[in-house]
C-alpha cells in the first residue's frame, strides 16, 4: 500500500532556466566545496553538512521550501533532510540500507527503509522530489528518476544530482583508476587496502553519463527541464554541460532540475 508524505500547501516559486536567485555560484564557493570534498573520508560530517546547506540553497532558488512536502530519495544519514527541514520543508527520507540511515546516529523522523526504484508514495503526492548522489548507486537509474517524476505533483519540482562516471571522482574511492576500468580499479583498491571498496563497480556503483541523463530528461513528456548544470562549478563555467565529450569529464557532478507538467 502506498502512502503520501505529510503535506502542507506550498507555492512553488519557479524562476525558469537560468534565473536562479538566492544562491551564489562563485569561484570562492567552488573552492570551498572542493576543499571540503577532499576531506569527505576523514571529516564526513563537515563535508555533508556544508554540501547539504549549499544544495538546499540551490534548490530553494527554483521552488519555495517553506511548508513544502519533500521526498529525499537516498537520504542516508539525513544531512540533506535536516537542511530541508531547517528551510521549512516537511521532509520524508527513504533509503534502502538501514546501516546508512544509522551511520551517524538515530534516523530522523519520517524516515523509511524503501527502494528508490519503487517509491512507496502515491502519484503526485510531493511538492518536491530530491536526490543527491544516489543515481549512480542503483542498477536502473532511469527507473529511479522516473519514480521521482511520478511522485511529484503537477507543477512540482524534481531535483536530481549525481556523480557522472567519467568525472575525476566517478569511481568514488577507486578514482582515478576507474579510467582504466571499474573492475580493474576495484581490484587495485582491494590489493592496496586489504578489503574491497564500499562502492563496488557493477554492484553498488554504476557508470552514468551526462549525455544519458540529458537524453532521459529531454525524452520525458511529463516534465520540463528547468536547468542542467555542474554542481560544484561557478556560474561562468556552466556552459560545459552543452559540450559533448568535455562535459563527461569536466562536469564532476550533474544537477538536473525539472518541473512536473500539469494534466
Amino acid at each position: 500500500m502506498t502512502s503520501a508524505p505529510p503535506r502542507r500547501d506550498a507555492r512553488p516559486l519557479g524562476h525558469g532556466h537560468g534565473h536562479r536567485h538566492g544562491h551564489r555560484a562563485t569561484l570562492a564557493r567552488s573552492v570551498r566545496l572542493l576543499s571540503a570534498f577532499r576531506r569527505e573520508q576523514s571529516e564526513p560530517e563537515h563535508f555533508y553538512d556544508l554540501m547539504a546547506r549549499d544544495t538546499v540553497a540551490l534548490l530553494g532558488s527554483y521552488t519555495g521550501l517553506d511548508g513544502a512536502t519533500v521526498v529525499d530519495v537516498g537520504t542516508g544519514s539525513g544531512f540533506f533532510a535536516r537542511a530541508l527541514a531547517a528551510a521549512g520543508a516537511r521532509c520524508t527520507g527513504i533509503d534502502h540500507d538501514l546501516s546508512e540511515l544509522t551511520a551517524h546516529g538515530v534516523p530522523g523522523p519520517n524516515t523509511l527503509v524503501a527502494s528508490a526504484m519503487a517509491l512507496p508514495f502515491r502519484t503526485g503526492s510531493a511538492d518536491v522530489c530530491f536526490s543527491s548522489n544516489v543515481l549512480e548507486h542503483v542498477p536502473d537509474p532511469w527507473r529511479m528518476a522516473g519514480e521521482m517524476v511520478r511522485v511529484t505533483r503537477p507543477g512540482g519540482t524534481v531535483f536530481l544530482s549525481f556523480t557522472n562516471w567519467l568525472s575525476p571522482w566517478g569511481g568514488h574511492e577507486t578514482s582515478p583508476w576507474h579510467y582504466l576500468g571499474g573492475d580493474r580499479a576495484a581490484r587495485r583498491y582491494e590489493r592496496r587496502n586489504g578489503h574491497p571498496p564500499k562502492n563496488r563497480y557493477g554492484h553498488s556503483l554504476h557508470p552514468v553519463s551526462v549525455s544519458a541523463a540529458l537524453a532521459w530528461a529531454r525524452g520525458r513528456t511529463d516534465a520540463t527541464i528547468l536547468d542542467a548544470l555542474p554542481r560544484y562549478h561557478p556560474r561562468w563555467a556552466e556552459g560545459i554541460v552543452r559540450i559533448p565529450g568535455l562535459r563527461e569529464i569536466a562536469t564532476w557532478n550533474l544537477v538536473l532540475v525539472l518541473r512536473k507538467n500539469g494534466p
